[in-house]
């Protein structure tokens, strides 16, 4: 089954793009989907300060101030990045 997977992602595709160049857009998304998800965790996780007695305007400065939460944004855009760029073969 996985060599199944590994061959049909190095077919060349219909727009001349070859499958290792996909396969890279794949590894982006997966990637991307890791960053997005450890930071969308991060950003819940600091939501339990609310109950502590912070407002939301302390909230989304103190989240601003945080690397690890920009790590959602990031992960987004590399996501985002690499489904537009996969070829209509592999969607």
């Amino acid at each position: 089954m996985l060599h199944k997977f590994l061959s049909s992602a190095y077919i060349c595709c219909n727009d001349g793009q070859t499958g290792e160049r996909s396969m890279g857009y794949a590894i982006l998304f997966l990637v991307g989907f890791g960053l997005a998800v450890a930071g969308g965790v991060t950003i819940i996780a600091y939501m339990n300060f609310l109950p502590a007695g912070i407002t939301w305007l302390e909230y989304f400065l103190f989240i601003r101030t945080r690397l690890e939460c920009y790590l959602f944004p990031i992960g987004f855009i590399c996501m985002m990045i690499a489904i537009r760029k996969l070829p209509p073969k592999l969607k």
